[in-house]
Formats: structure tokens, C-alpha cells, sequence
């Protein structure tokens, strides 16, 4: 399950369609917004993001692809949410399911830092006095 969303993020939906008996060990990574920002002072209202989404899923895919042959077996489902994503809400949402969970934390640290650097979404911070930035992307 990859994807862009307009609608909010569901966690257990994602966990659910990639978690089998197989998996004893469930990762997941939720990345949401917050009032405040490294890079103004001023408070966050909501942040809105803009995808290209055909090069977005194309990425999406490729890093699927690669956390699967580094980390071996395992189900991964990755979503991105698009549109305007109100403070506490989740704007981005990455789940792991592995056998043992040394590979789901690894894979799901992987997979977020590589969204984070790779997929064609841009970020657009709203703040409470009207104003308002795009953001880069920045990786751990």
C-alpha cells in the first residue's frame, strides 16, 4: 500500500494490509504537524503539500523496492498526505511488518529518510498570523 492522499492518514488501515501471521514485529513511523517550526519563529496553523504525484509514486515504489531487497522479508506501506493537513494530524505515515523487529526499525528508518530526501512532495507551512513558506526537505 503506496500512496498519496488528499484524505486524513489511517494507521491501522495501513498496518492492517500489510501485517500477516508471519510478522511478529510492526514498525511504524508517523510524521505529523506541530505548532512550531525550526526554521520561523512564528506558530504553525496547518502546513498544506503539493505533490508531483506520477514522479511521487514512481519514487514511492522504488524505495519499496530497495527496503525490501536491504532488509530482506517483510511489508511496507507508505502513504503521504497531500492538501492542507491541520496541527496534530498526520502528514505522513510509514509502517514496517517484519519477522523480528531489528528489521522493521531498520526498514522503516530507511524508507522515511528516503521519502524524506527522494519523493516529489513539497511542504507548505500556513502560520497563525496569516503568513506563510515553503519548506525544504531536510533528512536525519
Amino acid at each position: 500500500m503506496i500512496g498519496l492522499s488528499a484524505e486524513p492518514l489511517d494507521v491501522e488501515t495501513l498496518v492492517q494490509a500489510v501485517k500477516t501471521k508471519a510478522h511478529g514485529a510492526v514498525v511504524t513511523f508517523l510524521g505529523t504537524t506541530r505548532e512550531t517550526s525550526p526554521d520561523d519563529p512564528r506558530p504553525v496553523a496547518a502546513l498544506e503539500y503539493e505533490a508531483y504525484e506520477t514522479m511521487a509514486l514512481e519514487e514511492l515504489r522504488a524505495i519499496e523496492r530497495e527496503t525490501r531487497e536491504r532488509f530482506g522479508p517483510l511489508g511496507i506501506a507508505m502513504m503521504h498526505r497531500t492538501g492542507r493537513v491541520a496541527l496534530g494530524e498526520p502528514s505522513v505515515v510509514v509502517v514496517v511488518v517484519a519477522p523480528h523487529r531489528g528489521a522493521a526499525f531498520d526498514a522503516c528508518r530507511y524508507a522515511i529518510d528516503a521519502l524524506k530526501a527522494r519523493v516529489a512532495v513539497w511542504k507548505r507551512e500556513i502560520y497563525q498570523d496569516g503568513g506563510a513558506a515553503w519548506i525544504a526537505n531536510t533528512t536525519s
